[in-house]
């Protein structure tokens, strides 16, 4: 294997000398082999150089799934330069933020716009016929900057290093079997801006040499029969996606679709939101695919466990922690610096926790940008908020987050943020903002408004007036109007409340139908 650390464009450059007439991605029409994604990253490379950048500038790259993502932030990578990945769905406030926050220089996009607080747009990767420049790997030093949602609402940019990336591809790979091995082709659908598209999907490509095939927006009809045509062997996924592609099935009133795409099908995982029983099952029954589990954080960059790594498929199961990977069941009620604490939560059946699930392992990030505050304690390890269980087989199985965090398709939603969108219409006094369960996107986002005193404002005025601001994922789906909202001692709304009230039920206005996170 490659030396540890090694930045995704080296593995590129790599896999381009151990074969460079391998096929390297196929995007549409375009079909391009190691050695020439390779010459193509240098032509990036010398595009930024050009342009005057220095090695630690941020690039903010705004593409969707293609070559031009490729080449953007592979070449920004070979320059020595930061990228920083920004969700296609982004609204213009959430951008600039994204922007300002995190210094970016530049700015690459899909379309050309007007510069955002002094941020150079460039529409479509730079590209130059000079010499790539020549940047020594730093492994330690800051490679993506990964915008999550925080505890304060905002988005906080995770500084990922390539010696992270670098080690969770190794982890993924020591499993049995290794989601991509180098005679694999891999259906990229999952978003390249984020963590899990990034490096659970480009990254092992990379890493093995296997060849990407690249889709820039989710259509379950298309991708089923890109998948027979370009016998696709493995494939990320995430819980949406499988569920569209039965969907799909349904309407067409058969299987036979859906058993063509997955024909040639080695490992098909699932992640960034819990996949329902229903689905599991019926993808063994319908598709003859086993799918595997797994969770992950863009703080770990992003695995954490997986069922490949128990061996034992299950429904509502993520297994057990990967290779190199620690992982503790601690009670919520430890301390954060009590690292010797792991819960022994015991029943008659034998069962451990629920817990908090905290992870140690050289994959995890290096804190927030830009002081790399909150990231592993001194001894390591990090508490991720979510809490877990062991079944009698020592498998993992997630129950609920500590936090007030909304996973939507695996991108978070924090109600602070939309609850600050809100609260600035006219006609709303006062919001509060939950997660519901979806069977779709594992959680939607339910608002919970009262009414400005002899004000009226429907549920649909109050989306649309939120689009205006937030990511589509982020809109609330539904709806509930209270004369008041109950409060804590020292006047903070009390969402735990609203959930003992049972708003988390179905029996709110209106119904509507969840919006995707990638849409």
């Amino acid at each position: 294997m490659t030396e540890a650390g090694t930045s995704l464009a080296a593995l590129v450059r790599a896999a381009a000398r151990r074969s460079p007439e391998a096929p390297a991605v196929v995007a549409g029409d375009e079909r391009l082999s190691w050695a020439e994604l390779d010459a193509a990253v240098d032509r990036a490379a010398a595009g930024y150089a050009a342009l005057g950048l220095a090695p630690g500038d941020r690039v903010a790259v705004q593409l969707p799934n293609g070559l031009a993502w490729l080449r953007a932030a592979l070449g920004a990578l070979r320059a020595g330069l930061v990228v920083v990945p920004v969700n296609t769905a982004y609204t213009d406030p959430e951008l600039e933020y994204v922007l300002g926050d995190s210094g970016a220089v530049l700015l690459v996009a899909a379309v050309d716009r007007a510069p955002v607080a002094g941020v150079r747009v460039c529409t479509g990767p730079p590209e130059d016929d000079g010499a790539a420049p020549a940047v020594p790997e730093t492994p330690d030093a800051l490679a993506f900057l990964a915008y999550t949602s925080g505890t304060t609402g905002r988005p906080r940019g995770a500084i990922l290093t390539s010696a992270a990336l670098r080690a969770n591809q190794e982890q993924c790979l020591a499993l049995t079997p290794p989601p991509v091995r180098s005679d694999d082709r891999v259906l990229l659908v999952l978003p390249l801006f984020h963590v899990y598209g990034l490096n659970a999907g480009f990254g092992l490509v990379a890493a093995t040499g296997a060849c990407a095939v690249l889709q820039e927006t989710f259509d379950p009809r298309a991708s089923l029969t890109l998948m027979a045509e370009e016998h696709v062997t493995a494939v990320p996924g995430a819980p949406p996606m499988f569920q569209a592609w039965l969907a799909a099935a349904d309407a067409a009133g058969n299987d036979a679709d859906l058993r063509r795409g997955f024909a040639a099908m080695r490992v098909a995982s699932s992640g960034a939101a819990p996949l329902p029983e229903e689905t599991w099952v019926a993808m063994r029954e319908r598709a003859a695919v086993t799918v595997w589990e797994g969770y992950g954080l863009t703080e770990a960059s992003p695995v954490v466990a997986s069922t490949l790594a128990t061996g034992r498929a299950k429904p509502n199961c993520i297994g057990g922690p990967l290779p190199g990977v620690e992982l503790q069941l601690r009670d919520t009620a430890s301390s954060a610096s009590d690292s010797s604490s792991d819960a022994d939560f015991t029943d008659d059946d034998h069962l451990e926790g629920p817990g908090e699930l905290w992870i140690r392992g050289p994959n995890l990030f290096s804190g927030y940008w830009p002081d790399g505050a909150d990231g592993p304690g001194a001894d390591g390890w990090l508490g991720t908020g979510d809490l877990a269980y062991r079944d009698a087989d020592g498998d993992l199985h997630l129950v609920d987050r500590r936090s007030d965090l909304i996973l939507v398709s695996g991108f978070n939603v924090y109600p602070a943020e939309v609850e600050r969108v809100l609260d600035a219409h006219p006609a709303v006094a006062e919001s509060a903002v939950i997660g519901v369960p979806d069977p779709r996107t594992g959680s939607a986002v339910r608002a919970v408004v009262v009414r400005t005193l002899g004000e009226d404002v429907t549920f649909e005025a109050l989306q649309e007036y939120a689009a205006e601001s937030l990511a589509r994922y982020k809109v609330p789906t539904s709806v509930h109007f209270l004369p008041s909202l109950p409060h804590s001692l020292t006047g903070k709304v009390s969402r735990a409340r609203l959930r003992e009230l049972g708003l988390t039920g179905s029996d709110t206005e209106p119904a509507v139908e969840p919006v995707g996170a990638g849409d």
